[in-house]
């Protein structure tokens, strides 16, 4: 499990309806961590404006919900694992 940090990058998956918005993530910023593992987030649209939305679960297991949501990018994620595997090799 990753910690999330202000200033961390993730992808952000926007639904109306029950439905994904977008083919493809979002590129947003984390901008504020909530007590209860929400994040608040600045979100790049597909045009570059930003805009902030707040309360967005931040998604860390396959189990992905039909509602707003963000999740760490696949290198992260890598990245993450090469550094816990590295630390329980030593």
């Amino acid at each position: 499990m990753i910690k999330p940090t202000v200033g961390r990058v993730v992808w952000f998956r926007e639904y109306v309806l029950g439905k994904q918005t977008h083919n493809e993530p979002l590129a947003a910023t984390v901008a504020w961590v909530n007590e209860d593992d929400t994040v608040n987030l600045t979100v790049h649209s597909e045009s570059g404006t930003t805009y902030g939305i707040t309360d967005i679960p931040l998604i860390q297991d396959d189990l992905k919900p039909n509602c707003d949501y963000c999740e760490w990018m696949p290198w992260q994620l890598g990245q993450a694992k090469a550094a816990t595997e590295s630390g329980e090799a030593k």
